[in-house]
């Protein structure tokens, strides 16, 4: 079952930081991951989030693992846990 994942970035984090380690992240070979249909990156009332379309929860906490460690070591922080959503439908153009 695909499922929607919503990030919530803590209050340091900027689209300029966002800029800064996705390359990083795309050099390591970690992305995009398998499993993984679409990233969205944005600002919304002044906090920086990214939502993502997964396959699968094992695709998206599989994906994770390897993911955290970079974040972390890059100062990236979340305000909290994502939210994970199970999707009923999807429609593409």
């Amino acid at each position: 079952m695909s499922i929607v994942v919503r990030f919530t970035g803590a209050p340091g984090m900027s689209a300029e930081k966002y800029d800064e380690v996705l390359p990083i992240i795309e050099e390591s070979g970690q992305f995009p991951p398998d499993g993984l249909d679409y990233h969205v990156a944005f600002s919304s009332g002044g906090t920086f989030r990214v939502s993502e379309i997964w396959d699968s929860q094992e695709k998206f906490e599989a994906f994770g693992q390897r993911l955290m460690p970079i974040l972390a070591e890059h100062g990236v922080e979340l305000a909290g846990p994502p939210e994970v959503f199970e999707i009923h439908n999807v429609i593409k153009r």
